[in-house]
């Protein structure tokens, strides 16, 4: 088993009550104030869990730079009241900074017993090796 700091446990947590914000923030027609917690929550959760020097260099990557300017641009966009725009630049801007994760991700998934045969379905099947093939989501 995976041993976890105390300051990584507070991460964990932390995003995944971001995570929860968010989903439910958009659940809500896309609740300001809700959307705004989640993106803090998330952020700062992040940091908790890999440390700020490693969270700054992943965002500040120069190949991630567009990345990092969709996603940070959608959560001041939402901060500032604007939060479906918002949320369409960090969709965007997450999947370009998390695509190098997917084809783990979706590996991962695939050997999940029912979630795996969900995925081998005809019409799901071809969607999620686009997906799973990190090179073609720029």
């Amino acid at each position: 088993m995976i041993s976890l700091t105390d300051t990584q446990k507070i991460g964990m947590g932390l995003t995944g009550f971001g995570v929860f914000f968010l989903f439910f923030g958009m659940s809500l027609f896309f609740d300001k104030a809700l959307l705004a917690i989640g993106n803090v929550l998330f952020v700062a959760g992040l940091a908790f869990v890999i440390g700020l020097e490693r969270t700054f260099r992943f965002f500040f990557q120069k190949h991630k730079m567009k990345a990092t300017e969709f996603f940070l641009g959608g959560v001041f966009v939402v901060l500032i009241g604007w939060p479906l725009i918002g949320m369409i630049f960090e969709i965007y801007g997450f999947f370009l900074l998390f695509r190098g994760f997917f084809p783990v991700v979706v590996g991962f998934i695939r050997r999940v017993p029912v979630l795996g045969s969900l995925l081998n379905l005809p019409g799901i099947r071809s969607f999620v090796d686009k997906v799973g093939e990190s090179n073609n989501m720029v």
